[in-house]
């Protein structure tokens, strides 16, 4: 080589040595984030050096229930039957499908059948499926199933579970083969995603903090796996733990900010606020639950003890504040009672509310007489994409409360895109802090995501 040419090759070499190291950092920078519970602090210890209440398991209120009770409570609290139940399916039998932006995939029979469900799994087989995400026959799991987060729930929790599952009737169900687009339909790829996005470690109680806290943190990030929809992920769909629970797009809903953020999260709501939510799945004046939340609050959190739904409420005002721009705060006053009346072709919107929408929800946004159904200052109405208000037009409020009355119906089948968009541009104008501009192609987009 030429003392020119060698010249020449340097640029060459220095530029690729610095596309290296901008590839390593950003790399470390996705691999070594913050761990669920890093924001806290404090020291951690394995739990059998934990001498404090216990925070996994039961709570205390049911420690003398008979072993089955408890995996079922657990189960409860990890909220296994949303994911593993089809619409109109028998429940734990899979065959739910989530559509992703790569593909469809569905869920799998957890009911004790042989050949189509758990029924030959060893507890081994279990934990490894709920902490390393690695299914029967050593076959990946992809993090559709929570394992990033049921990674920190204890072995004895996790086989409780499994108790109580294989004490549930056999169902023969094969799941639907996935259709996802390559690569992400080669699963042995899982294997990589997980040594660098799976922890596999149990919970480790906080000696800096309380008892409840500990408790409330173990149901949060490890049962409940809250993080797997409100948290955003980063480009390699792991969770981004720099903004915990700031808000994501989940299944087509908006997983809105449960950070203590004042304007654009859950900072101005109170503790009962909170706990009523959680158990119950409304707060006066803060809204009511719909849609994926809805179904997390009729078939898990709805069953938990209301020391359990403390000790969450506990951890969830401890964690750091994060903004998200796009949200104003929630306007809290109430519409004027008086409606001028509609003249315009761009009035169809208002035309739509007051024909199917008013009698529950008022002129005002406050109900006349469904507290389920007051509008004003809950954070649908103030989110200017209109995303959720939409979809719960759609799709109705999908709870299973056994008060019809207190469920939204769905108008999916009687409106047109264009009516709906109308419509939820009009809610968001008339009782929202800034009004949405959504439009029928995004709302067909939304039909889509079924």
């Amino acid at each position: 080589m030429t003392a020119q040419s060698r010249r020449a090759s340097h640029p060459v070499l220095w530029t690729l040595a610095a596309i290296i190291v901008v590839a390593a950092i950003f790399a470390a920078y996705l691999v070594l984030g913050p761990k669920p519970t890093d924001f806290a602090g404090g020291k951690r210890v394995a739990l059998a050096e934990y001498h404090a209440q216990d925070p996994t398991g039961v709570p205390p209120e049911m420690k003398s229930a008979a072993p089955i009770e408890r995996g079922a409570y657990l189960t409860r609290a990890a909220d296994c039957v949303v994911c593993h139940t089809a619409p109109g399916g028998a429940p734990f039998a899979g065959g739910r499908a989530f559509m992703l932006p790569f593909g469809t995939m569905y869920s799998t029979n957890i009911t004790p059948d042989v050949e189509t469900g758990i029924g030959s799994y060893t507890d081994t087989n279990f934990l490894d499926a709920l902490h390393k995400g690695i299914g029967r026959n050593d076959t990946r799991l992809y993090p559709a199933m929570p394992y990033p987060s049921y990674t920190y729930m204890s072995d004895a929790d996790a086989l409780a579970i499994k108790a109580y599952l294989f004490s549930l009737k056999p169902v023969r169900a094969p799941a639907p083969a996935n259709s996802l687009a390559f690569p992400f339909n080669q699963r042995s790829l899982m294997a990589l995603w997980s040594m660098f996005f799976d922890a596999d470690r149990r919970y480790e109680p906080n000696t800096e903090r309380s008892a409840s806290w500990n408790r409330g943190a173990y149901l949060v990030e490890a049962m409940e796996h809250c993080g797997e929809c409100h948290t955003p992920r980063n480009l390699l769909f792991a969770l981004n733990q720099r903004e915990k629970f700031a808000g994501t797009i989940q299944a087509g809903w908006r997983a809105y900010n449960i950070t203590p953020d004042r304007r654009s999260g859950v900072g101005e709501w109170s503790e009962g606020d909170l706990a009523h939510y959680l158990s119950v799945g409304h707060a006066e004046g803060r809204g009511t639950a719909a849609g994926p939340m809805g179904e997390a609050v009729d078939e898990s959190l709805s069953y938990l003890k209301p020391t359990d739904i403390a000790a969450m409420v506990e951890y969830l005002r401890s964690v750091a504040p994060v903004s998200s721009p796009d949200l104003p705060q929630p306007k809290a006053e109430a519409a004027p009672a008086r409606v001028q009346v509609a003249t315009n072709p761009d009035s169809k919107g208002q035309v739509v509310y007051g024909g199917a929408c008013a009698g529950c929800h008022g002129w005002t946004g406050i109900s006349p007489g469904i507290g389920f159904a007051t509008l004003t200052g809950t954070r649908a109405i103030n989110d200017p994409t209109a995303n959720n208000v939409a979809q719960v037009i759609i799709r109705g409020g999908q709870r299973h409360m056994g008060n019809d009355s207190n469920n939204m119906p769905s108008f999916g089948n009687t409106y047109s895109d264009a009516e709906i968009a109308s419509v939820a541009n009009y809610v968001t104008a008339r009782f929202g802090a800034k009004g949405s501009d959504l439009t029928a192609q995004q709302v067909a987009k939304l039909r889509s995501q079924d």
